[in-house]
C-alpha cells in the first residue's frame, strides 16, 4: 500500500513539472485523457523579480499604519439614487471625500459602473461652491488637472478605464475639506424572458495582468490598486435608493443580492433602501403583470436630429422536432480569483450541462490558470455515462490557484479538431478577472469559426464587460452566475438556449422614413426570449402624399417566418424622451469600441471623441474635469489610493497572483506531498428557479392604523430678488411630493417629527443650482438626500432678478392628530 502511495506521489510530481515546463515553453500541454486524474492547477506566483524590467502590473494587499498625519482612506460614502421609469434607468451616484489627517492629499479611486452606462454628468461641490465639470479630449483634461493641481487649486477628474471602470482623481483635498463629487449616467432596461434586472456594481475585482511595469500606458496604471485582506471589515458607507416608476403593474419584484425593505406605493411604483458595503453587485429583479414587457417606440425630436429606439417583443420560444449533433468545448478558470466559493458555483453548473448532454452529443473540457490541462488532447469525447462521471470527478477534483492566462486557453480550445456532422459551441466559465479584455475578443473573431461562445460570469461581482463582450462576438448569450444553487437552473437555461433558438436571421428594414447610423448594424441570432432593440437617426415623410413610415422586422423561427411591423405615425415624440439621445450615442460608442482594438484606426478614434464631446459623454478618449477658482495651497498633496474591498467570495489569492503564470518546482512539490487528490464532487443539486429572489408584490391595502404627518413650511432669508408669493408657487408640486415622502418614512420608520433647514442657491432663471442643509433634527438621512432630490428639481419664477439668488427656508414635520 505504502508502495502504491508512493508510486502515486511520483506519478504526479512529473507529470505536474511537465506541465509547468510546457507552460514556460509556450508549447500545448500534455492532455489528461488516460488516466482521468484531477488536476490542481495551484501554484505560487510572484509580482516582483530580480530584475526590475520582469516586474508586472498587479493589485495588493493594503497596509494599514504608516504616516499617522496621512488620511489613507479618504472616501467617507457613496450615495447612490436609482430612478427608473418605464425602460430607462437614471443614476447619481454622490461620492463624499473627507481628509480628516493633518496633511494636503490627493485621492484616487477606482470603481464600477454598468457596462450601457452613458456617463452624462459631473459636477464638485466644495464648502458652498459648485463647479459644473467640463467634458473634454483626455489628454487635455489630465493636462488641465495636473495644471490645476500644481497651482493649488481642488480638482477633480473622471476618466474611463474600461466601458465599466472609472477612475476618480480628487487633487488638494486640505484637512478638514469635505468634497462632493457627483456624476449622473442613464442605460437602458432590456427584460430577459419577462424579467427586468437592474444592476449596480459596487467594485472592480483584482485584475490579472503581464504588462511590466516599466513600459505600462497611464490607462493600464489602476490595475495596481490596493485591495482589503479576506475577512478585513469594510465600512458600510455605501447607501442605495431605487424608485421604480413603470407603466404596467408589478407583479413581482426581489433583490437577489441584499437583503432589502422594498415599499409600494400604488400598483405601478415600489421603493427600495439599502445600506451596505460595496463588495458585490447590487441586483433587483422585477417582473410586470400578466408577463408582460414595455415594447414599443420612443421618440424624441430636437432641434437638429431626431431619435428613435425601438423594442419589439420576440415571438415564444417553440421546441424544435429535429436537434442538430452538438459538440461542446468548456473552457473552465481555475485561477487564484476562482479559488472556493467561485470554483464552486463553477462546478455545479458543469456537474448539471454534463450530466444532461444527449448521447449522440460530444464534448472536451479545457482547465485553466498560468497554465493548461485539456480532458481529451486528441479528439472530443462522446456523451456516454462513463465519460460523464468522469469528467464531473476530474473537474471536482480541481482546485483554484495561479494567474489568469485566458488567451492561450482559448487558443487552445478552438484549435481543437472539430468533429465532423456537429454544431460547435465553445462555454467559458469566469469571473473575468483579466486586464486583456480587447485581444480577448480580437483572438475569438480570429479563431472561433462558425462555432457560438457561450460566456459565464462567475461570482458576486464578475468583469461584466468580458463576459457580455465574449457572447456578443461568439454570437452566443452572456450568463452571470452568482450562487451555487442557481447551477442548475443556469444550465437549464444554457441548454434551453441552444436547443430552441427563439429566431434566427433577423433582418430589419424600413418603409417611407429615412433613418441613418442606425444600431446594431446586423441583428443577431436570438437566443434568449429578450426584445429586439433598435436605434438611430430618423426623418419622417412630409407633404400631402406622403405614406406612413414604419419599422419591418423578419425573422425565421421553428415555426416559420417571422414578420412584425411598428408604425412610426402612431407614435407621438416627447420632451420626456430627450435622454434617448445620449442613449443612441452610447450605443453607438459601444459598437464602435467596447469590443474592438483600435490600434491604427485613427478615424474611429476620431469618430467616438467627437460624439463623446457632441452628446457630453465619457468615452476612453473623452474625461470630465472640474477646477475650482481659487488657489488654496502651496503643498503638494501626496496621492492615496482608495483602497477596495474584495469582492464577496473572492479569496487573498486573487490579488498578487501576476507573473510568469506557471508554478514554482518546490510549490508544486508540496502540493504532491501534500496529496490534493479526488475530494468528491458537488452531485447535482435539486433544482431551483435563478430567480427565486422575485417575489409577489403584496396588496396594496394600507394599514388600518397608519400613521399620517403635515409639512408647513417658512421663508427665513431672502436675498438677491424681491420677497413675493413666487417662493411658494415654485415649491408647491415639491411641497405634495415632501408630504408623500414623509408619510412613506412614518409608514417604515414609525413616529418621526422635527425641522430641516435648506438653503437654495438659485440663477436669475428660477433654476436651482444648490441645495445645503443647514439644520435637521429629524435625523433621518434617507429622507435628507430625497428632500434635496425634490428641492434641485424645483423651477421658480423670479421677478427682476439680476444674479444669484439665495433662499433659506424651514420645513416643520409633525404628525396629524
Amino acid at each position: 500500500m505504502e508502495l502504491k502511495l508512493k508510486s502515486l506521489m511520483i506519478f504526479k510530481l512529473l507529470f505536474t513539472v511537465g506541465l509547468m515546463v510546457t507552460a514556460r515553453a509556450g508549447t500545448p500541454q500534455t492532455s489528461l485523457h488516460q488516466p482521468f486524474a484531477p488536476v490542481d492547477m495551484g501554484g505560487e506566483f510572484t509580482t516582483t523579480s530580480k530584475n526590475a524590467e520582469d516586474k508586472t502590473l498587479a493589485p495588493y494587499f493594503y497596509i494599514p499604519g504608516g504616516d499617522p498625519e496621512l488620511d489613507t482612506m479618504p472616501l467617507k460614502r457613496t450615495d447612490v439614487d436609482v430612478n427608473i421609469t418605464g425602460v430607462i434607468a437614471d443614476v447619481q451616484i454622490t461620492q463624499v471625500y473627507k481628509n480628516e489627517g493633518k496633511k494636503n492629499i490627493e485621492a484616487l479611486y477606482v470603481f464600477p459602473a454598468s457596462t450601457r452606462a452613458a456617463v452624462y454628468a459631473m459636477k464638485m461641490t466644495l464648502d458652498e461652491r459648485t463647479i459644473e465639470a467640463q467634458i473634454q479630449k483626455r489628454d487635455e483634461a489630465r493636462k488641465n488637472y495636473e495644471a490645476a493641481k500644481a497651482n493649488g487649486q481642488t480638482a477633480s477628474l473622471l476618466e474611463q478605464q474600461r466601458p465599466n471602470v472609472f477612475q476618480m482623481n480628487v487633487g488638494n483635498i486640505l484637512p478638514g475639506d469635505e468634497i462632493k463629487v457627483e456624476l449622473k449616467y442613464t442605460e437602458l432596461l432590456v427584460p430577459e424572458e419577462q424579467i427586468y434586472e437592474f444592476v449596480f456594481p459596487t467594485v472592480v475585482g483584482p485584475r490579472y495582468s503581464e504588462t511590466p511595469v516599466l513600459n505600462a500606458p497611464a490607462h493600464e496604471q489602476w490595475v495596481a490598486n490596493p485591495y482589503l485582506k479576506q475577512g478585513t471589515p469594510a465600512p458600510k458607507n455605501l447607501n442605495i435608493e431605487v424608485r421604480v416608476n413603470t407603466g404596467i403593474p408589478i407583479d413581482q419584484m426581489g433583490c437577489a443580492s441584499h437583503d432589502v425593505n422594498i415599499d409600494y406605493d400604488g400598483a405601478n411604483e415600489a421603493y427600495v433602501q439599502l445600506n451596505t458595503e460595496a463588495n458585490k453587485d447590487f441586483i433587483l429583479k422585477y417582473k410586470l403583470a400578466g408577463k408582460q414587457i414595455e415594447t414599443g417606440l420612443l421618440l424624441y425630436e430636437g432641434e437638429e436630429e431626431n431619435i428613435f429606439v425601438a423594442m419589439v417583443e420576440p415571438p415564444k420560444r417553440v421546441k424544435p422536432k429535429h436537434t442538430l449533433n452538438r459538440e461542446y468545448i468548456f473552457v473552465v478558470d481555475v485561477s487564484g480569483s476562482m479559488n472556493g466559493f467561485p470554483l464552486n458555483i463553477s462546478k455545479s453548473i458543469m456537474t448539471n450541462i454534463i450530466q444532461g448532454l444527449k448521447p449522440q452529443d460530444q464534448f472536451n473540457v479545457l482547465l485553466f490558470a498560468g497554465g493548461s490541462q485539456i480532458l481529451s488532447q486528441d479528439q472530443s469525447l462522446k456523451a456516454t455515462a462513463r465519460n460523464k462521471s468522469n469528467a464531473i470527478a476530474w473537474i471536482n477534483g480541481a482546485r483554484g490557484g495561479g494567474g489568469t492566462r485566458i488567451t492561450p486557453a482559448l487558443r487552445r480550445a478552438m484549435n481543437l479538431p472539430k468533429s465532423e456532422g456537429t454544431s460547435r459551441s465553445v462555454v467559458v466559465l469566469t469571473d473575468g478577472y483579466i486586464s486583456v479584455e480587447t485581444q480577448t475578443y480580437d483572438l475569438i473573431r480570429e479563431k472561433l469559426g462558425d462555432a457560438n461562445l457561450f460566456a459565464f460570469g462567475i461570482g458576486k461581482s464578475v468583469n461584466r464587460h468580458l463576459i457580455e463582450g465574449m457572447a456578443r462576438v461568439g454570437h452566443g448569450e452572456p450568463f452571470v452566475v452568482t450562487e451555487p444553487a442557481q447551477g442548475p437552473s443556469a444550465a437549464a437555461r444554457f441548454a434551453n438556449y441552444v436547443f430552441n433558438p427563439v429566431m434566427k436571421n433577423i433582418e430589419a428594414r424600413f418603409e417611407n422614413v429615412k433613418v441613418d447610423w442606425v444600431t446594431p448594424q446586423k441583428l443577431p441570432d436570438l437566443f434568449a426570449r429578450k426584445p429586439i432593440v433598435l436605434m438611430g437617426k430618423y426623418k419622417k415623410q412630409r407633404g400631402l402624399f406622403a405614406q406612413p413610415g414604419k419599422l419591418i422586422l423578419e425573422g425565421e423561427t421553428v415555426n416559420g417566418s417571422y414578420h412584425q411591423e411598428i408604425d412610426f405615425d402612431a407614435v407621438q415624440a416627447s420632451e420626456k424622451n430627450k435622454g434617448l439621445a445620449q442613449l443612441w450615442a452610447r450605443q453607438q460608442i459601444r459598437e464602435l469600441a467596447d469590443y474592438n482594438s483600435l490600434r491604427n484606426k485613427p478615424e474611429l478614434v476620431e469618430r467616438i471623441t467627437q460624439l463623446g464631446l457632441d452628446y457630453h459623454l465619457m468615452t476612453a478618449y473623452t474625461s470630465f474635469v472640474a477646477i475650482d477658482s481659487e488657489k488654496r495651497t502651496d503643498q503638494t498633496g501626496q496621492l492615496v489610493k482608495q483602497p477596495l474591498a474584495l469582492p464577496e467570495g473572492v479569496s487573498n489569492l486573487a490579488v498578487g497572483m501576476s507573473g510568469v503564470g506557471a508554478a514554482s518546482a518546490k510549490s508544486i512539490q508540496r502540493k504532491v506531498r501534500r496529496g490534493h487528490g479526488y475530494r468528491g464532487g458537488l452531485g447535482a443539486p435539486a433544482y431551483e428557479s435563478a430567480d427565486t429572489a422575485l417575489k409577489v408584490v403584496p396588496p396594496r391595502t394600507p394599514p388600518k392604523r397608519a400613521l399620517k404627518g403635515s409639512v408647513s413650511m417658512k421663508t427665513i432669508k431672502l436675498t438677491g430678488a424681491a420677497e413675493g408669493v413666487w417662493v411658494s408657487q415654485g415649491l408647491a408640486r415639491q411641497l405634495r411630493m415632501i408630504k408623500n415622502q414623509y408619510n412613506r418614512m412614518l409608514k417604515l420608520s414609525g413616529s418621526h417629527t422635527g425641522s430641516i433647514a435648506v438653503r437654495l442657491v438659485l440663477n436669475a432663471k428660477g433654476d436651482v443650482l444648490e441645495v445645503f442643509i443647514h439644520k435637521d433634527t429629524l435625523n433621518d438621512a434617507r429622507f435628507q438626500r430625497r428632500l434635496k432630490a425634490l428641492l434641485k428639481k424645483a423651477k421658480f419664477q423670479v421677478p427682476s432678478a439680476k444674479g444669484v439668488v439665495k433662499l433659506k427656508l424651514r420645513f416643520d414635520f409633525q404628525l396629524n392628530q
